[in-house]
């Protein structure tokens, strides 16, 4: 266990992720209280490279479930591998003469045949998914719930008894209880609202898109090989873009691609071409990008002469 949110700042920065005081102090109490972390925010913010991070950090495996509309328990939690009991039950055919050989009548067939359903419904023809892999995992584990909110409320209420008792109902084996218990991650992009009950079992975390500083040492750290002073220019004119008014603003992870497009072609400085050329990799809807060339060619520095403004030496904190 860490001992302090310091120490987990520091392990998390080992994984190339730098941590806000919020996040270590988050990651630091859900491990010393055993509860699950709900990170919510943008996509692109960094939510499921904290569990990531936070996986390597802890030096645990990282299991992820990846939630989408539809999902149930059954592709959550287990499956019978049918292929394989049906294997098993050819071989054992002979067996299963024998034992039905002096069945009286088919009652008395189907009640032998009930006796040893232990042998069909059994551990070893028992698939696991990732929320029983995570329980019964003989190692701990980090278990990341991604996108829970593209998932159907009957599938969030079934998570309730796996976040707050740590243990899921199978019917033909009964209660399974975590053998060690996991650090779970919940991400959420917030496409709609998650039940209080479900909260309630959580610490909350917020990502929200980072500052300038915070951004470009982001930059820096993933991207070195962008020169420093265009680094600072396309971080700076990113901070620009959020604040207009577009149908969905450039992430963190967009702005790494843009850093990496910048290294790919030489680019020495971000000019009017350069911005025309590149901008698609920054945003993904035709009418963001209009609105980009237009506020820009517009604004009272063109993207010909553009230079980054002096950064305030106080801002908002963020979580990556």
């Amino acid at each position: 266990m860490f001992k302090n949110p310091a120490a987990v700042s520091a392990e998390l920065s080992k994984q190339r992720y730098i941590a806000s005081d919020a996040i270590s102090t988050v990651l630091y109490l859900a491990e010393q209280l055993s509860k699950p972390v709900l990170t919510e925010g943008p996509a692109g913010v960094g939510k499921t490279e904290l569990a990531k991070a936070w996986a390597g950090a802890s030096g645990r495996r990282l299991i992820r479930l990846q939630c989408y509309e539809g999902l149930d328990e059954t592709k959550a939690l287990y499956e019978w591998e049918y292929a394989k009991q049906m294997l098993y039950t050819q071989l054992l055919r002979d067996k299963l003469s024998n034992l039905l050989a002096d069945a009286k009548s088919l009652a008395e067939a189907a009640d032998r045949l009930a006796s040893e359903d232990d042998v069909f419904f059994s551990e070893r023809f028992l698939l696991p998914r990732p929320l029983l892999l995570a329980l019964t995992s003989p190692d701990p584990v980090v278990l990341l719930i991604d996108e829970i909110d593209r998932a159907d409320a009957a599938f969030e209420a079934f998570l309730l008894e796996v976040l707050s008792d740590f243990q899921v109902s199978v019917p033909e084996l009964g209660t399974v209880r975590a053998v060690h218990l996991p650090m779970v991650v919940l991400t959420s992009n917030n496409t709609r609202e998650l039940s209080e009950a479900l909260k309630r079992r959580c610490l909350y975390l917020f990502l929200s898109y980072p500052n300038l500083e915070n951004e470009l040492a982001i930059v820096r750290l993933k991207v070195p090989d962008l020169a420093p002073q265009l680094a600072r220019q396309a971080v700076d004119m990113v901070q620009q873009i959020r604040q207009m008014d577009l149908k969905k603003r450039p992430s963190i992870s967009e702005t790494l691609d843009w850093a990496k497009a910048l290294v790919t072609l030489n680019a020495k400085h971000i000019d009017q071409q350069t911005l025309d050329t590149t901008l698609t990799v920054l945003l993904k809807h035709e009418s963001d990008v209009l609105r980009v060339q237009r506020g820009l060619s517009s604004g009272s520095s063109s993207s010909a002469d553009f230079q980054p403004r002096q950064s305030p030496k106080r801002r908002q904190g963020w979580e990556n």
